[in-house]
């Protein structure tokens, strides 16, 4: 029977195991361990009863009396038989220099690790607990306290004896205690008491909340967070108490210090241990549950909880299941939680079982990510936390998470990762290359390798371009395009090219791919001939970047027929690699891209071209009549009787017209504007351009018998011809359309001439009057002179010497000799004659 039990309660912790793996997706807040090396020895042959821990060391007390002192990986290093029976606590002070140990024979040790210092005592009743001063090193502190039925202060006086007193009994067994500072807390069957050792006064009660549970079997858990706040863990309530002082004012009989409960909630199971942890708390659980087959209640795993306090409530962080040595037998007071505030370790301590929890470091959460498949998170902790991670590198990660996504299919996003993890690792990059080889996944790595920093291997990159070539020529195109010439075997390339040519000898992105090969491999004939089959647009860019021209001197009309508005703009653009005559030439067969290329000559330079006007005329006749009377306008080297014989046989009259007039037969263009075009406005026009009487009389005599010409001609010559020569020559009779507006018009264009000449008048006779009242005032200024003037009309200097100065009516000479300078002698002269002060010797009229 006991068999089948231990087997259904196995079954049941495993199932337990998974449903928690399962629905369980936090990460933990704690990790664990197994405190083993002596102390598995130590637990195989005897059960462990309490424990207590130090920075340096911990301390254990079993059930069959013996001490243990171990270092923090359980080894052994001293031993202590205390007693036959059962130890009840231990107990260090701060400095680690001295212990106190109970047993439940009544015996109580309290004795120096590393002097001979030792107290002895053996009472007649069980003794449960133990707490040395925390300063036990010092000489005025030497003092702790035991707990059976009444707790005890032992004191050493200064005769170095060992006196006792009674701090408090009556409420039955002591079974917890804690000291901290000069604060005593410890708990009896009815609730817990605070003692000020200083004071010697207790300040505070805190009673039991559920008195139906047997304290012997729920003991009461005690833990000090610091010098003033106190937890207390009693069945599944937790208190969090705070030491205050009292104010001198409310002191009266009262102890100086109070305590106030700052939070208080209900936890789901029964509490076993205490610790703080920053400003939470982790909690030692008993858990027990009921089986749903067989509906009976067994002792399930102890669980270990982080909590948020709040005031009346609290919130879950984290919680763990413990699987302890022999969970299943044991009971709420065989479990204790001890902690390391150093290193924030926390020992949960079982009969059969020491279990160390730690707070996880950014290795375990990396492994707690690596395990949920959760790569991309693990890498990113990895980078962020680089100087601090002990048992990870960042590209094991890295390669982990490619290998994921190969796994998982998503090759695309693997290939794209990779760039960020190798980095410039050239053989990484070789062997993932080789992976996605295997996989069949090439294309996906292809647009993610390495072009510059690092080069791989020549055979990497041209087995890419193989399989794309195979299957993707578009592919195969935007490779060669985006990487470098030099990262594969050009020849190898080319050829492969060729091979598929073969087989497909029109296909345009090969030809293309070929083309750039070509380039790459500075075979720039080949290329520039495929380009121009292709009639692509790179072939202008080609020649440009390298100076191809003299290998298109004999495919000029291959890239006229392209694109003739580059060709030209390129062939005009390098005249001096391409003359003008090799272009002639060469469109000799095509007159109208020869055509194309002297107009734009033309444009740009009226006189390069002037060997080729004449041919020009024929052009522009044939293929560009609109552009030919501007280039008969602009050109001063055509001949213009082969011109004008052009246009004849051609009877374009506008052009004829033009060339008659430029070569002055103006009489001749005139009439074919009248016979040919019938435009009395382009022959008015014509007429005023050549100013000529005598082109206006034939004018009048061709549109007198003309009324239509007639109204053109009064509405536009009055200002050119008297319109009386135009009027007299009307017949009587003849029906003129919009004469009367005509004839207004002439009256309103000949008043207009009488008011502008008039107001011409006007401005001129003021402008005189300005300009002579100007030069009148500017004949009357003073003139600077000095004795080297002389006189305009007599040529006799302007003023006469010291001597012979004298003052003439009309004249006036201001002399002044400078003293300090000694300069000679100046004057300024003014006269309204505008002659000198000699007038005897002057034979001007002045």
């Amino acid at each position: 029977m006991a068999e089948a039990e231990e087997q259904e309660t196995g079954s049941l912790e495993e199932s337990t195991d998974e449903s928690e793996e399962e629905e369980s997706e936090e990460e933990p807040k704690l990790k664990y361990e197994r405190l083993s090396n002596g102390v598995t020895e130590i637990l195989q042959k005897d059960a462990a009863s309490c424990m207590t821990v130090h920075d340096k060391f911990l301390a254990l007390g079993t059930h069959y009396g013996k001490v243990y002192l171990l270092d923090v990986q359980g080894n052994i290093t001293q031993k202590f038989d205390v007693s036959p029976v059962k130890i009840n606590q231990i107990s260090l002070d701060e400095s680690g220099e001295h212990m106190g140990v109970c047993s439940e024979d009544g015996k109580v040790q309290v004795f120096g690790l590393y002097s001979g210092e030792e107290f002895h005592e053996t009472f007649d009743c069980p003794i449960k607990i133990i707490a040395v001063h925390p300063h036990f090193l010092r000489s005025s502190c030497k003092q702790f306290v035991t707990g059976g039925k009444k707790l005890l202060l032992f004191e050493r006086s200064w005769m170095s004896r060992w006196k006792s007193s009674v701090l408090h009994e009556g409420e039955g067994n002591i079974r917890s205690v804690k000291w901290r500072g000069h604060l005593i807390a410890w708990a009896n069957n009815m609730g817990v008491k605070i003692f000020d050792i200083t004071s010697k006064q207790r300040i505070t009660n805190v009673p039991r909340d559920d008195i139906s549970l047997r304290p012997d079997m729920y003991p009461c858990s005690l833990c000090w967070k610091d010098s003033v706040t106190l937890i207390i863990g009693w069945g599944t309530s937790v208190k969090i108490c705070s030491v205050k002082e009292r104010h001198a004012s409310e002191m009266r009989d009262l102890p100086s210090r109070y305590v106030e409960i700052a939070s208080q909630f209900e936890t789901e199971f029964h509490v076993s241990g205490l610790a703080p942890l920053c400003d939470q708390l982790v909690v030692l659980s008993y858990v027990k549950e009921v089986s749903e087959k067989t509906e009976r209640e067994y002792c399930a795993r102890p669980r270990l909880d982080i909590i948020q306090p709040l005031p009346e409530t609290c919130e879950e962080i984290s919680s763990d299941a413990l699987t302890v040595r022999g969970f299943q037998e044991n009971e709420c007071r065989d479990y204790h939680l001890e902690y390391s505030e150093g290193e924030s370790l926390f020992y949960i301590v079982s009969p059969r079982d020491v279990v160390v929890a730690k707070e996880r470091d950014q290795d375990d959460h990396i492994d707690w990510l690596l395990e949920k498949k959760k790569y991309e998170e693990a890498l990113m902790a990895a980078e962020i936390s680089q100087k601090n991670i002990k048992r990870h590198k960042i590209l094991d990660i890295g390669l982990a998470y490619v290998n994921h996504l190969v796994e998982k299919g998503e090759y695309d996003v693997a290939a794209r990762k990779c760039q960020k993890i190798l980095g410039k690792n050239a053989a990484l990059w070789e062997y993932e290359v080789y992976k996605f080889k295997e996989i069949g996944q090439l294309k996906a790595i292809s647009p993610y390798l390495p072009r510059g920093d690092p080069v791989l291997k020549p055979l990497i990159y041209e087995m890419i371009l193989h399989e794309f070539l195979e299957s993707d020529y578009e592919g195969f195109a935007t490779l060669i395009r985006e990487w470098p010439g030099d990262l594969y075997n050009n020849s190898v390339m080319v050829q492969a090219v060729r091979d598929h040519l073969k087989k497909d000898s029109q296909n345009r992105t090969l030809l293309k791919t070929l083309a750039e090969l070509y380039t790459y491999d500075k075979n720039y004939g080949n290329a520039l001939e495929i380009y121009l089959t292709l009639r692509h647009k790179d072939v202008f860019q080609l020649i440009h970047k390298h100076n191809l021209f003299s290998s298109i001197k004999d495919k000029i009309v291959l890239l006229m027929d392209f694109d003739s508005e580059k060709a030209v703009d390129m062939l005009l653009d390098n005249e001096d690699k391409i003359s003008i005559k090799k272009v002639v030439e060469e469109l000799e067969d095509r007159p109208e891209l020869q055509h194309v290329y002297l107009h734009k000559l033309f444009k740009r330079d009226h006189h390069k071209g002037q060997a080729y006007h004449e041919k020009q005329i024929s052009l522009y006749a044939e293929y560009d009549r609109p552009n030919l009377l501007p280039f008969l306008r602009d050109s001063i080297h055509c001949p213009l009787e082969k011109a004008l014989e052009i246009c004849q046989q051609r009877n374009f009259v506008e052009e004829t017209v033009y060339l008659l007039s430029r070569m002055g037969n103006s009489r001749s263009a005139l009439k074919m504007i009248m016979e040919e075009l019938h435009d009395v406005d382009k022959a008015i026009e014509f007429a005023k351009e050549q100013d000529d009487g005598e082109l206006w009389e034939d004018l009048i005599l061709y549109s007198i018998d003309k009324p239509p010409f007639i109204t053109g001609l009064l509405n536009n010559i009055g200002t050119h011809v008297d319109p009386i020569l135009l009027i007299h020559r009307i017949k009587e009779g003849m029906e003129i359309p919009n004469l009367r507006d005509s004839l207004v018009k002439i009256l309103q264009d000949y008043n207009l001439q009488i008011l502008l000449r008039e107001g011409c008048k006007k401005i001129l006779v003021a402008d005189s009057l300005s300009l002579l009242k100007k030069m009148h005032r500017t004949q009357m200024k003073g003139v600077l002179v000095d004795e080297e003037n002389i006189c305009e009309s007599c040529l006799s200097p302007v003023l006469p010497s010291a001597s012979h100065c004298c003052v003439v009516p009309g004249i006036q000479v201001i002399s002044h000799f400078n003293e300090n300078t000694r300069r000679s002698p100046s004057a300024w002269w003014s006269s309204t004659a505008g002659t000198c002060s000699t007038r005897s010797a002057c034979p001007c009229p002045a």
